[in-house]
């Protein structure tokens, strides 16, 4: 009976969130474009002519943020262990980016094209355990690092979703190692309940 009356007050708030309506209004898959948006906007992180990798991509909202901001001299690459509705001009994969299959695809994708900028906005399926969630969800933080580290562009920039909690301050140390400036960001359309932050690597090292 508690689930059900959480789901409900979930749906509710859901319904009458601003930033979902605006989603809706502005033709955009999930209210989490306005994330991308703000960070964008402030940060400028998305330039036309980029080269970039989108992980965690599905419903598709962050890359059509990024194709809109690149343009057609730039190039978007999605991947989502989720089936993803296609997007104009963006190259999706489905696979799970814990598996090497999705590594050797996104480079094949890549053909040689310098990257840029990689964004991540990976979760994963939460349990209701916050450590194991926690753990998992810092897992995928660092695959991500991992991956940007070893195909980035010298200067190039890295957007990743985390959780403050065990590990934060390990993780945030390992990003400032690897880029010359790190920033903590909480876009207004991150509810305030939720303990999600991005960190953004700006200009990657040797």
């Amino acid at each position: 009976m508690k689930h059900a009356k959480t789901s409900k007050a979930w749906m509710k708030e859901h319904v009458n969130d601003f930033f979902v309506k605006q989603a809706k209004k502005d033709g955009y898959r999930s209210r989490a474009a306005y994330k991308l948006l703000e960070i964008s906007e402030r940060d400028h992180i998305l330039k036309s002519g980029i080269t970039v990798v989108d992980l965690g991509a599905a419903p598709g909202s962050w890359s059509q943020v990024a194709i809109n901001k690149v343009g057609t001299k730039g190039k978007v690459i999605a991947l989502d262990i989720l089936n993803m509705a296609p997007l104009p001009d963006v190259i999706f994969i489905q696979d799970d980016f814990r598996n090497e299959s999705a590594l050797n695809q996104l480079k094949n994708f890549l053909d040689g094209h310098v990257l840029d900028l990689v964004i991540s906005d990976m979760a994963p399926n939460i349990s209701g355990i916050v450590v194991s969630d926690q753990a998992k969800s810092m897992y995928l933080a660092e695959l991500a690092l991992t991956f940007a580290m070893e195909t980035l562009n010298y200067g190039g920039n890295f957007l990743v979703k985390v959780f403050q909690g065990t590990d934060f301050d390990q993780f945030l140390k390992e990003m400032r190692a690897g880029f010359n400036k790190v920033l903590i960001r909480k876009p207004k359309a991150s509810r305030n309940r939720s303990n999600e932050l991005y960190l953004l690597g700006l200009g990657k090292k040797n």
